[in-house]
């Protein structure tokens, strides 16, 4: 009887796995096909396959994705925007937090709700009224063109994650640091921030990866080299080589490369990050 309920046990493990294993293969075979098809030479990929088979492998496509491209250019752009856009939507968030969660007002509610309520407005709603006020102001085709929009679009979130574990933070901690003297942003950055790490860095690797993958804003608020990032660049690129596809192909490989490293590494802080803060909130 035992041994029946351990075939069986170990029969719908096998199971299991194996449709997990179709899943997952056909999750990725999207970047496969990618990566297939930069390396193919350009005559190769008009053929009757899903995939092809290069006769040699074209590592050239590459290397002219990567020169002609312009790829650092872009590539700098992209970290340096991102970078700043997680540092101002982490400090913002756990500051409004703090003054929404901690501190005693009147509209504290109504500001929370406010700012939460960003998670619901659409990207493409805010194009065309930003690019007027930007036009007006001198800002198109600059880093605050795509600086602001990103922290603007990313601080909801940031709110709801941060508020959601802050609540969670005994008030007793900071009545003691009251009592020894510690003022209002040394008992945020020197006590709460550290003690919140795992929603901060749920907040800044979501962030970093949404406005990596941005595209809409980028096109419609740069029109010159100075402040493209990445995922412009193959917009151009394409017009560049419009019959060379395998490049075109090597450029999104190179495009999505980054991204997806950063969420192979940091993948288990997301999930932790999101899970506790469900809980929590």
């Amino acid at each position: 009887m035992n041994s029946d309920i351990r075939k069986t046990g170990k029969s719908g493990k096998i199971v299991l796995f194996i449709c997990l294993l179709v899943i997952a293969g056909i999750q990725l075979f999207p970047l496969i096909w990618l990566v297939d098809f930069s390396l193919a030479n350009p005559n190769e990929l008009f053929t009757s396959g899903i995939l092809v088979w290069p006769e040699k492998i074209q590592w050239g496509n590459y290397v002219k994705a990567f020169v002609d491209g312009n790829f650092l250019l872009y590539f700098k752009n992209s970290i340096l925007i991102n970078t700043l856009a997680v540092v101002f939507v982490l400090l913002i968030s756990v500051m409004a937090s703090f003054a929404c969660i901690r501190m005693e007002w009147k509209l504290s509610g109504v500001v929370k709700t406010l700012l939460l309520m960003g998670m619901m407005i659409p990207i493409h709603a805010t194009l065309l009224p930003n690019f007027v006020i930007y036009d007006k102001l001198g800002l198109t085709d600059t880093i605050w063109a795509l600086l602001i929009p990103y922290i603007a679009f990313s601080l909801p979130q940031g709110v709801f994650l941060t508020s959601s574990f802050m609540s969670a933070i005994p008030k007793e901690l900071e009545e003691a640091a009251l009592l020894d003297g510690c003022g209002i942003y040394r008992i945020v950055f020197t006590m709460i921030m550290p003690l919140m790490k795992a929603s901060l860095v749920t907040v800044a690797i979501m962030t970093y990866l949404n406005n990596w993958n941005e595209f809409m804003m980028a096109s419609t608020y740069l029109s010159t080299k100075t402040w493209k990032t990445l995922p412009f660049a193959i917009l151009e690129f394409t017009g560049q080589y419009s019959s060379n596809y395998a490049v075109q192909f090597a450029v999104m490989a190179l495009t999505a490369a980054p991204a997806l490293l950063i969420y192979i590494i940091l993948n288990k802080y997301i999930t932790k990050g999101v899970a506790a803060g469900a809980v929590k909130g």
